[in-house]
């Protein structure tokens, strides 16, 4: 029997979707792994020291951080299609005004606008693609298709951007973005269709500004504390801002009807660990890779481009085992898999940093290779826990506040280690010490998360794969937390 005209017509319409919106997260994601290895470049060139790099960094992850939930409820309540569009705009506008940027002032505003094009673009275009597939095997088959093919961004960004920045300086790493968000608003606009969810409860401002003032007051003092010094009235005021803004907030989303980030979730005990955890995941990975290309230039004397592929083996092996997690944690048990990744990447971090000038490539590319398989073995089980532990209707809000959590953490790692490497200098030791001291620090940090972690999964009531499985099949387990927040009225 031939196909009907609408089933024909559907099947590029839905080829050109999932085109579509892969590459917009591509895009996200290059950006969040190509920035790393140009980082010296951006050093020698703009004149900075590593709080200007810092910065640089995390302006872009401290707006992704907060605005990720809005970004998803702006899609539910405006329109997914014109969300996602305005985020590619943005996103690529911003790139073209980093490239241009003469300072590093002008670099950190145009990397505050990549992150709120960034929170725009990256859940809006997994609510387009969820709301196209409205059969639950399709829709786990176009989710799993999207995680996969826009995480090649991760891998493919420590070689572009090592490439890229060895032949033409560090804004090429921005210009990149160009041509794909072009491509993206050229076909966005003619085949993309518009959805939304009609009963959208309002938009949590006040919930929103609080949040991104309070974690930007603390990323301040962090950052700034060693340069200022960690007594000085400047410092010591940014940290009592943060606690000050952040008990507003909590005292705000207590209050409010459909807040950003209910907090009765977190009185599950499996949703508070699993986000806990996630937390430390994104303060040590992001954390410590800040400084690979750092240590491979500044360290061990590489070229930007060989740095950049030196820092490979942690991408790869990320991209390579994160498939395999889920399907390991629903044979083994999450809490294994979860401790075991945990153990293991603390224990890569560990072994970075007891890395000399003189340790030969061939002793340290199996060190990030392990760090690498550690994560990656962790961060899907997580996600899947903090699932589990709410009710199926608020599975896509647990997915993004999961991905909230891991984000801050990052935001964190980089000021916190930044300022570790800074204070050794301070004290009299090398660039080189005061990056073993990190890489410790962070293993540390990892190895203590997951004892904890192994502790309080053993006392909650185990988490089965299967289940976690059903509800990423259910269509209500994929959705935005505007979707999530009308249910729970």
């Amino acid at each position: 029997m031939a196909a009907s005209p609408a089933a024909v017509r559907s099947r590029p319409n839905r080829a050109v979707l999932l085109t579509v919106t892969c590459l917009g997260q591509f895009m996200v994601l290059l950006d969040n792994a190509i920035v790393g290895a140009a980082l010296p470049d951006m050093q020698h060139r703009l004149h900075t020291q590593l709080t200007g790099l810092q910065w640089i960094v995390d302006a872009y992850v401290l707006l992704v951080a907060m605005l990720l939930l809005s970004g998803g409820v702006f899609a539910d309540r405006f329109g997914r299609k014109r969300v996602y569009l305005a985020g590619v705009t943005v996103f690529t506008a911003a790139s073209v005004l980093c490239s241009l940027a003469p300072s590093v002032g002008w670099l950190i505003a145009g990397r505050v606008l990549q992150g709120i094009g960034a929170a725009a673009l990256s859940p809006a275009s997994l609510a387009l693609l969820a709301a196209a597939c409205p059969v639950p095997q399709e829709r786990i088959k176009a989710i799993g298709l999207w995680a996969g093919l826009s995480g090649i961004g991760l891998a493919a960004g420590p070689v572009a951007g090592g490439v890229l920045t060895d032949a033409f300086g560090w804004p090429a790493i921005f210009l990149v973005n160009l041509p794909i968000g072009v491509i993206l608003l050229t076909v966005g606009l003619r085949h993309l269709d518009e959805s939304r969810n009609p009963s959208a409860p309002a938009i949590d401002i006040p919930g929103t500004v609080l949040s991104v003032l309070a974690v930007g007051a603390l990323t301040y003092g962090l950052i700034e504390g060693g340069a200022r010094g960690w007594t000085s009235p400047m410092i010591l005021s940014s940290f009592a801002t943060a606690a000050i803004l952040l008990a507003a907030f909590l005292a705000v989303e207590a209050r409010r009807s459909a807040p950003m980030l209910p907090l009765r979730l977190f009185r599950q005990r499996l949703f508070t660990v699993s986000n806990t955890a996630m937390t430390a995941v994104g303060f040590a990975l992001m954390g410590s890779s800040f400084f690979f290309s750092q240590f491979f230039v500044y360290v061990q004397g590489s070229s930007i481009l060989r740095a950049g592929l030196q820092t490979l083996p942690v991408s790869v092996a990320m991209v390579i085992v994160s498939p395999y997690a889920g399907r390991l944690a629903v044979r083994y048990g999450f809490r294994s898999v979860v401790t075991i990744g945990l153990a293991v990447a603390g224990s890569g971090l560990l072994a970075l940093g007891v890395v000399r000038a003189d340790t030969g490539y061939g002793n340290v590319w199996w060190r990030l290779g392990v760090v690498g398989i550690g994560f990656a073995l962790t961060m899907s089980p997580l996600t899947g826990a903090a699932i589990q532990a709410v009710s199926p209707q608020e599975g896509g809000l647990a997915s993004g506040i999961s991905s909230t959590t891991r984000q801050i953490g990052a935001v964190l790692g980089v000021a916190v280690l930044g300022a570790v490497v800074r204070t050794r200098q301070s004290g009299g030791a090398s660039f080189a010490t005061g990056l073993n001291s990190a890489f410790v620090a962070a293993g540390a940090i990892t190895l203590v998360t997951a004892v904890f972690t192994g502790l309080w999964l053993a006392r909650s009531k185990p988490v089965e794969g299967s289940a976690v499985l059903h509800r990423a099949a259910d269509p209500d387990a994929v959705t935005t937390s505007n979707e999530v927040s009308a249910n729970s009225r």
